[in-house]
Formats: structure tokens, C-alpha cells, sequence
């Protein structure tokens, strides 16, 4: 903290405990058109004019600009009286602040981008809902549908909270998202894929394309068989200056596919949904022995880690 006085006039009478603040260069008889820049001297001299003038305190905060820093202070004024109680002028303390409002700064930057986010959550939600209640017959079935989709939201949206909304690596998310399905653990599920990092907006639309996936394995396809099988893998794809990751779930050994299957099995999410929000494409199948899909995620939506992971 230092402390300071002016008299009426706003000259400065002594400062004490300047240090490296904007009052360092002071000296006794100096005034504020000596130490202060023009863009915080006006306001300055106007609310000291109005200590003196009603003889009450104020505090305020102002921003100093010099060629070497940029720092934020937050100045208490009162009035400074003679023996004979007048007003001979003003008393004030002044406190560097720039941490505070640093932080503060980054407070309001992360709330807006948790308010974007949020925004962003919502309308995957929306959609969700809109999907689902489009290809349901019944509350009940509606309400499964959704609540396994929400909960794979979630799932994905606590690997993206847990790396700072830095995103979330393509293994552990199939590792969350497909394993839980598979009732004879990993000997069902092979997973030979490239070390990447999934953007945020990825991470959860992807995320969402294995649930559905998996769901419809365990439910109809290789994961609702012995030895059946899914296998994940994938592979890069350059096209012009574009190096793109296609991510590929092929399943083998499972039941026949029937011809008159009900086809509303996330089909909209898989082909719509999911490739319109990472801006890639898709297209699934329906081979004999299970599905097969290959969504393509553009360069913009990942980066690449270490070496290619597998289990």
C-alpha cells in the first residue's frame, strides 16, 4: 500500500511507500499532470474535486499505462483537515490490484465460454430429443432411447470436463462408450486405432455414434452373440491439403442380418446428426454378419498424439 496527500490545489505535499507504483516518480509540489497519463489525469482530477468540494471519501479503481507496464490500483481518497477541522486537502491510500483484475478477467472469459458450451450442450440435446421422439412408438420406448443418449452425452462430457474442454483421446472414449456392452469384456471388442485427440464438438457427437453402435450390437448385432465380434479401427485419408481420420466400426460373427430389420436404429444420428456437427462424413451398412460404418472426421476436429493404440 502507499499513501499520499495533495493539498487544495492537488499538489502533492509527500508520498509514502511508493515503490514500483504509478507514484514512484512523485516529488513534493508535483501534481497529477506530472505522473499521469491522459486517459486516466481527467478522471482523476475531477472525483479528487469532488472529495474536496463535499468532504466525503471515495474509492475507485483506475488503470495505469506507462511504456513498461500496464497495472490496475484501487485508490481511497478522503479529506485531510487542519488543527481548526477545514479541509486542507486530500489523504489517499493506494493498492496495485492487477492480480485481482487479472483473475477476474479470466473468471468472465470462462464463464463465457462455459455459457457457450452450455449453449452448444443444449441444442445436441434438443436434437437428441427431436430424433428420438421422431422414430419412437411409445413413451416407454422413447424414454429408454433418450435416457441411454443422455447418458452417453454425459459420459463423454466428463473425459472433455476432465482435460480442461481440451477434448478427449479417441481410445478412451471408445473404452467408455463400447466396452460396457460387450458381455464377454474385450475378447469381443478389438480396437486398433491412431492416438488422437477428439476436439470438444467431436468428442461428444462421436462419442454419441459409438453408443449407438454399441447399443445396436448388444441389442441385435455381434455383441449379443458369443463370439461375436466388433472391431475398430482407423485410417487417415488425404485429400488436397486435408489429412482426415476415418474412423471405422466393422462387425463380424453376429446374428444374420434380416432384410425387413426395424431400420430406425440411430440411422439419424449415425448419417445426419453426427457427421453435420464435426463437418465429416458417413455412410452406414448392413453386411450380412452386422453393420458396418465409417464416419470421417475432418483434421480440424483432432490432433495427433503419440503412436497408434490398440487393445
Amino acid at each position: 500500500m502507499s499513501v499520499f496527500r495533495q493539498d487544495q490545489d492537488l499538489r502533492y505535499s509527500w508520498v509514502c511507500n511508493p515503490g514500483q507504483t504509478w507514484l514512484c516518480d512523485v516529488r513534493e509540489g508535483m501534481s497529477d499532470h506530472d505522473v499521469l497519463a491522459s486517459s486516466a489525469l481527467e478522471n482523476s482530477i475531477e472525483i479528487k474535486r469532488r472529495v474536496l468540494a463535499n468532504a466525503e471519501p471515495v474509492r475507485f479503481e483506475f488503470l495505469h499505462e506507462s511504456a513498461r507496464t500496464v497495472r490496475w490500483y484501487d485508490i481511497q481518497l478522503d479529506v485531510d483537515r487542519d488543527e481548526n477541522g477545514e479541509v486542507s486537502g486530500i489523504l489517499g491510500t493506494s493498492i496495485d490490484i492487477t492480480e485481482r483484475k487479472r483473475r477476474e478477467d479470466t473468471l468472465k472469459t470462462l464463464l463465457r465460454e462455459l455459457s457457450h458450451r452450455s449453449k452448444n450442450l443444449l441444442a445436441i440435446i434438443q436434437s437428441l430429443a427431436s430424433q428420438t421422439a421422431r422414430h419412437s412408438l411409445t413413451v416407454p420406448e422413447f424414454l429408454v432411447r433418450f435416457r441411454g443418449r443422455i447418458q452417453s452425452l454425459s459420459y463423454s462430457q466428463d473425459i472433455v470436463t476432465d482435460t480442461n474442454w481440451r477434448g478427449a483421446q479417441l481410445d478412451e472414449l471408445i473404452n467408455l462408450q463400447v466396452e460396457r456392452y460387450a458381455p464377454d469384456g474385450n475378447q469381443q471388442i478389438k480396437s486398433n486405432v491412431a492416438a488422437v485427440y477428439l476436439s470438444p464438438t467431436a468428442s461428444l457427437h462421436v462419442g454419441l455414434a459409438l453408443h449407438e453402435l454399441a447399443v445396436n450390437a448388444a441389442s441385435y448385432g455381434s455383441l449379443s452373440v458369443p463370439g461375436g465380434q466388433v472391431e475398430i479401427t482407423t485410417e487417415f485419408e488425404t485429400i488436397e491439403d486435408h489429412r482426415d481420420l476415418a474412423l471405422i466400426w466393422k462387425e463380424s460373427h453376429g446374428p444374420r442380418v434380416r432384410q425387413n430389420r426395424d431400420p430406425r436404429f440411430g440411422t439419424a444420428t449415425l448419417e445426419r446428426i453426427v457427421p453435420n456437427a464435426v463437418g465429416g462424413t458417413a455412410k452406414l451398412t448392413h453386411e450380412p454378419d452386422g453393420v458396418l460404418y465409417r464416419l470421417v472426421i475432418p483434421d480440424a476436429q483432432f490432433e495427433l498424439t503419440n503412436e497408434t493404440s490398440g487393445h
